[in-house]
């Protein structure tokens, strides 16, 4: 192999305990929502242990799309559509200054000693929220075997956008995508997983040169769904870090299966989850939706999943969910080690450091407590551990930890596992051992 990585800069910590902010740091900014006062989210997540954080930093909005985002509206999916689903429930309208907004959190960061994750979302989810789909129609437009390059024209000059205000300081490093084979960055490519991860991955190799040859000695990357186990040959070796979402699922995914919700729209069975999961008075699935066409469009996220969160009985999900889980526990812990030795393989072959962005069990719905509870804190543990073990760059508690969801309030497992991964202490969860 030709390409030597740039390594991560030499002022960033050398382990980096993250918090997920996703696009949900510019959406949820209304008043009372958990983003309206950055200062105040920042300081939470200090208090908590984190010292970085991943965001979508809507790169094609800002620097690509042409829109005039001084007075950019963000708001809710229209009515209760979504308001029971993780990441999607936005209670209050917001109108921000996209720009001057995503200056005002670097220099957040900077005042909390912080450091920043650049991705984007905007393929799969991050334009469903704007008041119109003139953000959705730019992204779209874009032939799909150049979107990827896009992102990294766009990310390349958000970059230089904080260097003129000299915030580039905060970089820990960049994602052209976050979940690369997972949205509409890889439309138009057929066939099975592994012949589409495959496929993918000249559009990632080009956007990964544009991006370095514009911001040389900084590093970059892309980022993967899960650790893509059987297809790592995939991934571009011009990467600088390997990033990786390694959602586990194993009792989740069988919940997910047995009432179709990631399948064909006409497939779901709404009588079975009506027996068992739903909500009186749910509708029709196919009279639930958003405020818009476009909106659905604009999001990837199944119609049958968002309609089972937002109809489901959450308490009922988490019984099938505890119910169940004997079965997956020994499986689940070792699908979880498999990967990550596997991601520590392919990155030590290759001279790159690792980081979890994501990932551990799965999302359930908003009020579902599943992950938030013994078994799920237990996972977050666990996953310290073997991030420690496979020694990786960064790491997070939980996709759920953070400001928008209920285990933000769960202060003494985010600061026990931040603590362990930043010092390197093992915390050995028993019944995983």
């Amino acid at each position: 192999m030709s390409y030597v990585p740039v390594p991560p800069p030499a002022h960033v910590p050398d382990r980096l305990a993250i918090t997920l902010w996703d696009f949900s740091w510019y959406v949820r900014t209304g008043p009372g929502e958990p983003f309206e006062d950055l200062d105040r989210a920042f300081a939470a997540a200090v208090e908590r242990g984190y010292n970085t954080v991943r965001i979508c930093a809507m790169p094609y909005l800002l620097f690509g799309s042409g829109l005039d985002t001084s007075a950019l509206r963000l708001g809710p999916l229209g009515g209760d559509y979504g308001q029971r689903v993780r990441w999607y429930d936005v209670r209050q309208p917001t109108v921000i200054d996209a720009r001057a907004h995503m200056l005002e959190l670097f220099r957040a960061a900077k005042r909390h000693g912080c450091f920043v994750i650049l991705s984007s979302w905007e393929y799969q989810q991050s334009s469903s929220f704007a008041a119109d789909p003139s953000w959705c129609e730019a992204l779209l437009a874009i032939e799909p075997q150049r979107r990827a390059e896009a992102q990294a024209v766009a990310l390349a000059d958000l970059v230089d956008f904080l260097t003129e205000h000299q915030l580039d300081d905060r970089l820990a490093f960049t994602e052209i995508h976050n979940e690369v084979q997972a949205g509409y960055l890889a439309d138009g490519l057929t066939g099975d997983e592994e012949e589409r991860l495959t496929a993918l991955r000249p559009r990632l190799e080009r956007a990964l040169t544009v991006f370095h040859n514009r911001q040389p000695g900084r590093p970059a990357t892309v980022n993967y769904a899960g650790v893509p186990a059987g297809t790592m040959r995939a991934i571009p070796e011009t990467i600088d870090v390997l990033a990786c979402n390694p959602y586990v699922y194993g009792v989740l995914g069988a919940f997910i299966e047995t009432y179709g919700l990631r399948g064909d729209p006409q497939a779901f069975d709404q009588a079975r989850a009506g027996h068992d999961i739903l909500r009186p008075g749910a509708p029709r699935l196919a009279d639930w939706s958003p405020d818009h066409a476009w909106r659905q469009t604009a999001t990837i996220v199944s119609r049958p999943e968002i309609f089972v969160h937002d109809w489901g009985d959450a308490e009922a999900i988490d019984r099938w969910l505890y119910r169940h889980y004997p079965a997956w526990e020994q499986g689940m812990a070792t699908t979880l080690r498999l990967w990550l030795d596997i991601a520590h393989d392919w990155a030590t072959q290759r001279g790159v450091p690792i980081v979890f962005g994501e990932g551990w069990i799965g999302y359930t719905p908003r009020d579902g407590r599943f992950e938030e509870g013994p078994i799920g804190a237990e996972f977050c543990r666990l996953a310290t551990d073997e991030s420690l073990r496979v020694g990786a760059w960064g790491t997070i508690v939980c996709s759920n930890a953070a400001p928008h969801h209920a285990m933000w309030d769960d202060v003494a497992l985010q600061r026990q596992c931040n603590e362990a991964f930043r010092t390197g202490t093992r915390l050995r969860p028993p019944r995983f051992t």
